[in-house]
């Protein structure tokens, strides 16, 4: 059985996580239960489907997992994006949230094309 914490992928994603919770702190709080609250979420969302893959008995169900993270992280891409647009996150801030956010996402599509790269 794998363990996640070994995955370069899983300590990025978390690092994400983990940003993505500091950021939103500065939030408005009529923002609590609309974008902060879905920011985490789909921020929480990528390392926890990627610990749920690691548990999962076959290369197949682990991709599965992985894709599913991957969704994950485009939807926290736009909810960034969204927040920019809002005057929420600072440009800068976007863009180095972005880049973290799509680095995950290619770390995650490598992963996957070498776990199903048999079949």
């Amino acid at each position: 059985m794998r363990s996640f914490r070994n995955l370069k992928v899983w300590a990025k994603a978390h690092a994400v996580t983990m940003e993505v919770y500091r950021l939103t702190r500065a939030f408005p709080l009529e923002e609590r239960y609309g974008l902060t609250s879905q920011m985490r979420r789909g921020a929480v969302s990528i390392p926890s489907n990627i610990a749920e893959g690691c548990g999962r008995g076959t290369d197949t169900d682990f991709a599965r997992f992985l894709q599913i993270a991957a969704g994950s992280s485009s939807e926290l891409e736009y909810q960034a994006l969204l927040a920019h647009e809002l005057g929420l996150l600072s440009r800068s801030t976007f863009v180095d949230l972005s880049e973290a956010i799509c680095e995950v996402r290619r770390m995650l599509n490598g992963l996957i094309k070498n776990l199903t790269a048999d079949r």
